[in-house]
This record gives C-alpha cells, structure tokens and sequence, in this order.
C-alpha cells in the first residue's frame, strides 16, 4: 500500500465511522479495489479505528469529562446512568466478540455480496427511522440501551453500518435525536477498542515483519492521519444531521452503492 492509497483509505474509514454508510463496508470496497491482503488489512485497519475513537474522544471530550466527572462523585447521578447505559450496550458486541469472533472474521473474507446486502439493509433501517413517527423519550432507558446494543452488534458485519444501526435503531424506540447521536458515538469507544487490543494480540502472534507486509510506516501514519482529521469533520457534522433528521439521503445512497457492489461482486 503506498501513501496515497492510505490517505483515501484513512479518509474512508474516518467519514464512514460516524456517517450512516459502513466504514466496515466501505473499506472492504476499498481494500478489494486496490487488492490489499488480509494481513495489510488487519494491520492498516486497527491504526484507522484507533484514529477515530482518538476523533471521538476529540469532539466529545466536555461529555466524557462530564461522565468521568459524575463518577467518581460516588452516587447515583445523571452521568453515572449514563456510564451504565454505556455498559449495559457493551454486553451484545461483547457476547459477539468473545463468541462469535472467528465466524465475524470469516464472514469479512466472504467476498463483496455481503457487503451489498448489508448496505441494503442499512438502507432500509435508516429509511424506517426516518419515516416513522415514535412517541419521543426524554432520556435513554436502559432497556433501550441493550436494544442498541443488539444493534450495534449486528453491526459487525460488513456493510450494516454501525452508526446508521444504532442511530435508526434509538430513533424507531422514539428517542430524542439530541441524546441519541452523542450516545451512539460515545458507545462505540470502548467495543472499538477492545477489538483493537484483540486485533493487537494477533498481530503479535504474526510478528511484526508479516503484520507490516506491503504497508510502510509512512503509508501507516498518512491513513492514521486522514482518519483522524476526516473522522473529527464527520462526527460533527453527523452530530448535527441526526438533529435536523437529514437520514434519508444516506439511505438513498447506501440502497445505490449496495446494488452497484452487489453487481460488483458476480
């Protein structure tokens, strides 16, 4: 993989994370295109999702001080319910990963009709949630919390879009668009990064020379880079579509992008 390659890669990963696309998905299109090796992938793909929990981190910082802060004050309070939200949305990724991990990965190397699949379904999730009309919760109940939970770990497969899931999933259970983006956001660190520390362990077992095959360092900081950067502008700024309730378009686009790849594929 050569510089440029990873700085349109690293921009991928970055936009897809937070817009309602599949970072997953598009990656997998990305990677297939310029024909990187499974190895190249998983090494390439842990320093992108690295750069945009570090984006999220970023944006949202006031809220996570704020949530650190209810804490460690020892009593139960609003940050504290929200750090058991954010804890209880753990456990279906979590069952995922430590269950399910090798049939995750196999479905990854599967081939680009998945990916397709999924998107279309990603599609029709965000077209759902646009166009029903919930009762409106004031705060995220901690049923609801494992509900997008469940979502998010449908999520691990490629093309179903994490953000576009977990967000169209919150809107169809009627909570507040406002709440709901910054708790998607924030839900997604802690799974990222155990993934990312698993991932770590098996680049380890590999050894570094066969886990940096084909990718230089410089390559590696330049899609780091371009994750992080384009993973601050997305975050943002889908911060704010899912408060104008602008899912729709991303719909469309998925839906398009879901039946090229899948005609891609044969």
């Amino acid at each position: 993989m050569d510089w440029l390659q990873a700085l349109i890669l690293g921009i991928i990963q970055g936009l897809t994370e937070y817009l309602p696309v599949s970072s997953s998905g598009h990656l997998a299109i990305g990677a297939n295109l310029f024909g990187m090796s499974g190895e190249e992938n998983l090494t390439f793909t842990v320093a992108v999702h690295v750069a945009t929990v570090l984006s999220t981190v970023v944006i949202l910082w006031k809220e996570i001080v704020w949530i650190f802060a209810d804490i460690f004050k020892w009593k139960w309070n609003e940050g504290m319910r929200y750090a058991v939200n954010i804890l209880i949305s753990m456990i279906p990724v979590a069952i995922v990963g430590l269950l399910f991990k090798d049939k995750v990965e196999a479905i990854f190397g599967s081939g680009l009709l998945v990916v397709g699949i999924c998107l279309l379904v990603t599609a029709s999730l965000l077209a759902f949630s646009y166009w029903a009309k919930p009762r409106q919760r004031e705060n995220i109940s901690p049923l609801h919390a494992f509900i997008i939970g469940i979502a998010q770990a449908l999520a691990v497969l490629p093309g179903l879009s994490r953000s576009g899931s977990t967000i169209a999933t919150g809107l169809l259970l009627g909570n507040k668009k406002e709440r709901l983006a910054q708790f998607s956001f924030l839900m997604v660190i802690p799974p990222i990064l155990g993934e990312a520390l698993l991932d770590v362990k098996d680049m380890a077992e590999m050894g570094v020379s066969q886990a940096m095959a084909g990718l230089s360092p410089v390559a590696l900081a330049v899609g780091f880079l371009a994750a992080f950067i384009s993973g601050c502008l997305a975050c943002k700024w889908m911060i704010n579509i899912v408060k104008k309730g602008k899912l729709i378009w991303f719909a469309l686009y998925c839906a398009i992008v879901g039946v090229a790849t899948i005609i891609f594929s044969f």
